[in-house]
């Protein structure tokens, strides 16, 4: 067997979701720059956003990228990014499910003030949504021999966060879905995995938390220092890639050491 470089990205194609935040845009061009090729994904309201994203990410390659809006409760619109794949670069090899609710959440609230349309639509966007993109994108990885599915979770679903309670549950729930799909998805190579995020210090945090309360994350990891976006980089595309082939079904929590599993 052939041992796989570690930073082997080179022409791996794969879509990513949620890509106009800070932390899609930080995975984005990541991935150009390790050599993939990327279809990019956002709401179609965010087409300007995501056109110029792409294009900064293609300019600064080697990889290329190109931006599909795309609703992910909406199953032509997903259907519609994974055909582009196969279009665009002729396959998929990696998933990586960032899109996600949680900058327009509106505040903490305490879950007896949440609303069933609060938890409908939490639950559509972070747990249906992951699993259309799962369900779209699964014969297309198959047919790689080598497919990658990374679902991004968060350390809430652990530590219990106040004031997200249908958050928190949905979080939980992509880990619970991403070991379901890895005994389903195994049979034909594909792995499925998620990577667990501290609190990350970026303008979607901010709104909804303050300094004060970013400092006391800050301290208390064994790493006391803010979390970035390029902190996830790592944990993402050794996932999306080749020499993580054994590993499936796993939760890897990147926090600086705020929460040990």
């Amino acid at each position: 067997m052939t041992i796989p470089a570690i930073d082997s990205l080179t022409d791996r194609v794969v879509l990513l979701t949620g890509v106009t935040g800070d932390i899609g845009a930080t995975y984005l061009s990541a991935f150009t720059r390790a050599g993939a090729h990327v279809v990019a994904t956002d709401l179609p309201n965010a087409e300007d956003a995501g056109q110029r994203l792409v294009a900064d990410a293609t300019a600064a390659g080697p990889g290329r990228a190109v931006f599909v809006g795309c609703d992910i409760t909406d199953g032509e619109g997903v259907q519609r990014a994974v055909d582009t794949a196969t279009k665009e670069f002729g396959g998929l090899h990696s998933v990586v499910n960032n899109a996600a609710i949680y900058r327009t959440l509106g505040g903490k609230r305490p879950l007896v003030e949440l609303t069933e349309a609060d938890w409908d639509l939490v639950l559509r966007v972070n747990v249906i949504g992951t699993w259309q993109v799962i369900k779209a994108a699964a014969p297309v990885l198959a047919a790689s021999g080598q497919g990658r599915i990374v679902n991004i979770a968060s350390v809430v679903s652990r530590n219990g966060a106040p004031g997200f309670a249908h958050y928190v549950a949905s979080k939980a729930a992509v880990e619970g879905l991403t070991r379901s799909a890895a005994r389903e998805l195994g049979v034909s190579g594909t792995t499925v995995n998620s990577v667990s995020p501290g609190l990350v210090d970026d303008g979607a945090t901010r709104e909804l938390n303050t300094d004060e309360y970013l400092a006391m994350a800050a301290r208390a990891r064994a790493i006391p220092r803010a979390m970035v976006p390029e902190d996830l980089v790592g944990a993402v595309l050794w996932l999306s890639g080749p020499a993580s082939g054994f590993v499936t079904g796993q939760t890897l929590v990147v926090d600086g050491g705020g929460v040990f599993v």
